[in-house]
């Protein structure tokens, strides 16, 4: 931050985790800048007729935008739509959710949504700002450590579980800059955020287009092998296509062993096991992000016994690309997911690399949506043929994957890193604007139009 200035004059807060704000701004709960703050609604099923469309926390990204993709309409009498109908300038803070992350999210309400005639959900607050605090600012507080933090403090001490109420939501401490100075800084954060974000797209993009060159290298390897020059013949399976002449053909169901039998995770010895689960496994990268106890999961029904080196595949949508080998003995993997060997010639190494192909997800998406669970039945797999070359180059394919891949992980683990340093250098600018430990007043008129 040492780009820009700190205020002339500073005081102490009050508050021994904010220190020093400037001498004329205020400190208080945030209840003393707040109109309105009301729970949701959620009526009843919708019929067609004159439906309303009611916000949930699942149209929030956990940084505070809005994902309208697809709203749920429901029946709201007409006291719930008075009560609940949203406005510009409304901010909607998630209360509940299963997930502690999303807990304190907050979007704020645009023209283009008040014009839709939206009301919001009852596991979700409404905040209506006093004319004393821009909702605009607020949004940019709410959404950061400065609030998430406290959040997090009072909804566990209070309850012993992560949910917030409207009470909460008033008791944090806030820091009150005069009104004109909070438009000042929330323009400001609007340009400089605005940068940043525009950097974090382009890395994301970097990120989709790598992940798209891995699996297209994965898919051209196992499907055509690494010699351009082999002779190829048509495999009779729709979503392979053609592949190298002197490879085999060979129904799953004879060369993969899925493993059956589940066991208990709730008992000896089961309980410290490793449990992958399909949210463990990284997209079409087949990698592992964490590992966790099945304890440690709270996991109760029936779970599959894994080997080191097993492949584990998920069979659920929509995770039906996501496989990875199993990374030591003594692993169970969740009732969503196969075990499988390799048999017959054929590695799990490779049969991994063939499970992770675009061409192979559109088959099982395919074939899923043909149940009504969507997944990927033993049946359908065991009647689909896979391509098999001789050992030796199924090794060599491996090793060649291993190489290309891992200079394509390495760029993407730069990328991902990269973002991290850009949330962190977000979050860091928009604590020292709401807090007073930088002045962006004149960074404001330095770039003003002459």
């Amino acid at each position: 931050m040492s780009a820009y200035r700190p205020y002339p004059k500073y005081k102490p807060s009050g508050v021994e985790w904010l220190g020093e704000v400037p001498e004329h701004w205020k400190v208080a709960p945030f209840k003393w800048q707040i109109d309105r703050n009301d729970g949701g609604v959620w009526g009843d099923d919708p019929d067609g007729t004159n439906d309303t469309i009611v916000l949930r926390s699942t149209e929030q990204s956990v940084n505070g935008h809005w994902k309208l993709d697809d709203p749920a309409p429901r029946k709201l009498s007409k006291s719930e739509i008075n009560a609940a109908l949203l406005i510009e300038g409304d901010l909607l803070l998630t209360k509940s959710s299963g997930s502690s992350l999303h807990i304190g999210k907050t979007t704020l309400v645009t023209a283009e949504i008040e014009a839709m005639r939206c009301c919001y959900s009852n596991f979700m607050q409404r905040i209506r700002t006093a004319k004393t605090f821009t909702p605009e600012l607020a949004w940019y507080v709410l959404n950061n450590d400065l609030a998430r933090l406290q959040f997090d403090i009072l909804s566990n001490s209070s309850t012993g579980l992560a949910n917030l109420n409207g009470t909460m939501v008033g008791q944090i401490i806030v820091p009150v800059a005069p009104i004109s100075e909070q438009h000042q800084i929330a323009d400001f954060l609007d340009r400089e955020c605005g940068k940043l974000d525009a950097l974090q797209a382009k890395q994301e993009r970097l990120i989709e287009l790598l992940k798209e060159k891995r699996q297209a290298l994965i898919s051209h390897a196992v499907t055509r092998g690494l010699d351009p020059t082999a002779k190829l013949k048509p495999s009779g399976i729709e979503w392979l296509g053609d592949v190298p002449e002197h490879w085999k053909l060979v129904s799953f169901g004879q060369c993969v062993a899925i493993t059956g039998g589940q066991v208990d995770p709730t008992v000896e010895p089961f309980l410290n096991y490793v449990m992958i689960a399909p949210n463990h496994i990284e997209s079409k990268m087949g990698n592992i992000l964490a590992l966790e106890t099945a304890t440690e999961q709270g996991a109760e029904s029936g779970k599959y016994l894994c080997k080191k080196g097993d492949v584990i595949y998920s069979k659920i949508r929509p995770a039906l690309a996501k496989a990875c080998l199993c990374p030591q003995d003594q692993v169970l993997c969740s009732a969503d997911m196969y075990p499988m060997r390799g048999m017959l010639g054929l590695t799990n190494e490779f049969l991994l690399k063939v499970l992770l192909t675009a061409e192979f997800t559109a088959f099982a998406i395919m074939e899923s949506d043909r149940v009504a669970m969507p997944k990927l039945n033993r049946e359908t797999l065991a009647t689909t043929r896979l391509p098999i070359p001789p050992l030796a180059e199924q090794r060599a394919i491996v090793a060649h994957l291993d190489e290309k891949c891992g200079k394509i992980d390495q760029l993407k683990a730069k990328a991902e890193r990269g973002i991290e340093l850009l949330k962190e250098r977000r979050s860091a600018l928009i604590s020292a604007a709401v807090t007073g430990k930088i002045d962006v007043r004149e960074s404001l008129k330095q770039t003003s139009p002459a």
